[in-house]
């Protein structure tokens, strides 16, 4: 899958270079944890990890409209990963 989104990414961009695909890694994993997938445990679904990637990509798209500055929008997103493994932590651990 990594090289088949390489390969998609270099014909989106009509270029290669290592820093292409920098910060991915942090809005696949802020869909999954925003989706309800636990990190210590790995439950989820397809569907809510679909449901995290369109809620992700609507606040990116509001941020971008807004001029936000993409460091702001990093230091959010991992805020956003933070609260959602509290969250899921604590949830796991009221039961």
């Amino acid at each position: 899958m990594a090289s088949m989104t390489g390969v998609i990414c270099a014909a989106r961009l009509l270029l290669v270079t290592p820093l292409a695909g920098l910060g991915y890694e942090l809005d696949a994993i802020a869909s999954t944890v925003i989706g309800g997938t636990s990190v210590s445990g790995g439950e989820g679904s397809v569907v809510r990890t679909l449901v995290g990637v369109l809620l992700l990509n609507i606040i990116a798209n509001v941020f971008n409209l807004l001029g936000i500055h993409i460091y702001v929008q990093y230091v959010i997103k991992r805020a956003i990963i933070l609260s959602a493994g509290g969250f899921d932590t604590y949830s796991k651990f009221r039961k």
